[in-house]
Parts: C-alpha cells; sequence; structure tokens
C-alpha cells in the first residue's frame, strides 16, 4: 500500500509544480510517505449525504445549547474580547463582522485555541487524495499545504484534524491562502499561534460569505399556539446541504412575522423591515428564532443549525 501511495503522489508532481510548489518542497515532503488507515475510515464513516430534505421541526437544540453555549465558553470568550479588543475592533472596521462573532467561532472550533488536531495534513491529504472518494479535494488540499510550506510554515506547524482542518479557525490549506489574514500588522498571518490572525481570518471569511454590517445574526422570539406553519414552509431547496436550510421557514420581513403573531422577546430586535426566517429548533411552545441573512454566514462556515444557533447565541453573551 506505501509504494502505491508514494507513485500516485509522484504522479501529482508535474501539476504541483506547475502551480508553483517548489520542486525541493515537493520531494522533500512526500518523500516516505506512508498511508494512513485511520483517515481512510473516518473518511467513509461520513454521512453520504442522503438524498431529499428535512421537515421543519424540533432538532432538540437545548441538549447541545447547554453544552457549547456554557458558563466555561461564555467566561473565557468576554475574557477575551476585553483582551483583543484593539484587533477586534479594527478586524470589525474592516469587514462589518463584530468581534463577539469571530470569537464564538473561535471557541466553538478549537475552544478558543485548546485543540486544533495533531494529524499530519501532508500524509492525511495524500491518503485520502489516494483513496480517491474525494480525489479532487484532496489532491487540491495537498498541493495548497505544500505552498503554505513554501510560504515559511513547518511542517511541524500544520497539524489538524484527520480530514486536513488546520489552524484555530479550522481553515483547509486552500481557504488559508485565499482568506488568511493578518490581525495584529506583525506581517504575517498566523492562524495557528496568533489569536489576533486567527480572528481577522474568521472574519474574513464570514465577510466573504456576504455577512451584513450593522446587522443580528437573529433573535429570539414565540410563536402563537395557533400559528399556521404551513403558510410559511419554504418551497426553495437549498443548493448546499438542503436538509439544514429545509428547516428554516420561507422569507419574511421581521414586520410582517410581527403580523402573524410573532412576538420578539430578544434584544435588540432587527428593524422590521428586516427580512428573516423562522426556527422552532425545540418544537412549539419552546424558544423560536427569526434568523436574519447573517445566519446564512453562520452556516457558510458550518452547515448545521446546531452550530449556526450555536455560535450566534454564544457571541451574544461574549457580548453582553
Amino acid at each position: 500500500m506505501d509504494l502505491a501511495l508514494r507513485a500516485f503522489v509522484a504522479s501529482l508532481r508535474p501539476r504541483a509544480l506547475a502551480e508553483g510548489v517548489r520542486p525541493a518542497t515537493f520531494d522533500r515532503e512526500t518523500a516516505g510517505l506512508t498511508y494512513d488507515g485511520k483517515v481512510v475510515r473516518l473518511d467513509r464513516a461520513q454521512p453520504g449525504g442522503m438524498p431529499g430534505v428535512s421537515r421543519p421541526g424540533s432538532i432538540d437544540f437545548a441538549p447541545y445549547r447547554r453544552q457549547h453555549v456554557d458558563q466555561a465558553h461564555i467566561v473565557k470568550g468576554q475574557r477575551l474580547y476585553a483582551e483583543l479588543a484593539g484587533s477586534l475592533n479594527e478586524t470589525q472596521r474592516r469587514t462589518g463582522v463584530p468581534g463577539p462573532i469571530a470569537l464564538s467561532i473561535f471557541g466553538h472550533e478549537t475552544g478558543y485555541g485548546s485543540f486544533s488536531g495533531n494529524y499530519d495534513l501532508i500524509r492525511s491529504f495524500a491518503t485520502l487524495a489516494f483513496d480517491g472518494r474525494r480525489r479532487d479535494l484532496f489532491t487540491a488540499e495537498l498541493i495548497a499545504t505544500l505552498k503554505l510550506i513554501d510560504r515559511g510554515f513547518s511542517r511541524v506547524e500544520l497539524k489538524g484534524s484527520w480530514a486536513g482542518a488546520t489552524g484555530y479557525p479550522q481553515f483547509l490549506p486552500s481557504v488559508y491562502l485565499r482568506l488568511g489574514t493578518d490581525g495584529d500588522g506583525d506581517g504575517r498571518a498566523d492562524i495557528w499561534t496568533d489569536r489576533a490572525d486567527a480572528l481577522a481570518s474568521i472574519a474574513a471569511y464570514l465577510q466573504e460569505a456576504g455577512w451584513k454590517p450593522n446587522t443580528l445574526w437573529g433573535v429570539a422570539a414565540t410563536v402563537p399556539a395557533d400559528f399556521d406553519r404551513a403558510s410559511v414552509a419554504t418551497k426553495l431547496v437549498s443548493p448546499r446541504c438542503p436538509r439544514v436550510h429545509a428547516r428554516l421557514s420561507r422569507w419574511l420581513t421581521v414586520g410582517e412575522w410581527k403580523a402573524r403573531g410573532i412576538t420578539v422577546t430578544g434584544f435588540p430586535a432587527p428593524a422590521d423591515g428586516e427580512l428573516a426566517r423562522l426556527i422552532e429548533p425545540d418544537g412549539p411552545a419552546a424558544t423560536a428564532y427569526l434568523l436574519t441573512a447573517n445566519y446564512g454566514a453562520l452556516l457558510d462556515y458550518n452547515c448545521s443549525n446546531f452550530y449556526g444557533l450555536a455560535a450566534g447565541l454564544l457571541a451574544d453573551e461574549i457580548a453582553r
């Protein structure tokens, strides 16, 4: 298996060099590669994306919220918010993304930097590309990792999850190459050890995903017992993770939601003219949320309603 892996990786050399990887870097970093069966098993164990979509309804969010929007996450996020206020304010001025939002994602992805994975990216990407299930993706990320080494990052630094998410923001290497941002002005965008850079890079990601400045991500609301949910069901099918987006209603303005009996209970409330979607993550009679377009940017980072709601709620707590 190891010899076959090395032969496959060697076949990628012309492409890597054509994309700008230095020959010495390619030869040095791919020499002696061995197959990692564990990452292949983990990859094959991922959900396959069943056809069809989910129906709106309860996703039993409350237990997830208690675990991810807990006092430990809140207190540490608030402490970092005070400590990094200068760079966070500058990042918000440049991108429109509030510091608490970037901090919340930092907290969710790596526990504010306490864990970020210990898999060797070169070995993982080489193995996953060789395996072939998502060859195009992992081949591109292998080459992107070699480009990071050419930029001066050591292979020791380039550790991550089994699937190659790396650094405090858990970016794929290609995402870093596109959006890695120097947040503290030292001339280097280091998302592996520099919190200001990591937070600036997270904000750059959300900005690219369409974050709308000076707009909430969402707000808590209550739904009347006699509410006609069928009348607000979406008929759209999202091209990306449709099962997640199917949990959300169609778009109405906040004013239109109010006219239908929805009561905004969170503060501050979005403007009546702001478009929003409704989700009831714990079913009728529990807290619901009206979600703006910025919730979509959170889903772009991690397409899960558990993640999007928890990220927004933790940010709100950090900002208090």
